[in-house]
């Protein structure tokens, strides 16, 4: 699967579905996101049921600015609509595939319980 382009018209809708979504926050100038684009990349033809989508964070400043990202690449993963990892920096293709693994092997009632828990006063 390619990945895909979100924007600020498209990203809430494609990042809040059910499943899982690996979001890569890049930009043209950055030598890292140069480097890791390949590998998220392959990634994404290798998991055609998870979203891979990349926001160009020259281009979508105010995603960009919601997000808090101060450094290039970040890699963010949300898994039925809950923002399960955020990380700057490219990882290589092992870290990547265990990342994947793990978001997969997730007991999302557990996360809920556990966001809802550490919410509460």
């Amino acid at each position: 699967m390619a990945t895909v382009e979100l924007t600020t018209g498209n990203f809430e809708q494609l990042t809040h579905a059910e499943g899982i979504a690996l979001i890569d926050f890049w930009a043209e100038w950055c030598g890292p996101c140069r480097a890791f684009a390949p590998v998220f990349d392959a990634a994404s033809d290798r998991h055609p049921d998870i979203l891979f989508g990349k926001v160009d964070t020259e281009a979508e400043t105010a995603l960009a600015s919601a997000h808090r990202i101060t450094s290039i690449p970040t890699l963010m993963v949300v898994r039925d609509g809950v923002l399960v990892y955020r990380q700057p920096g490219a990882l290589a293709e092992p870290q990547l595939e265990l990342l994947i693994e793990k978001a997969r092997e997730l007991d999302m009632d557990d996360v809920r319980r556990q966001l809802a828990n550490t919410a509460t006063p």
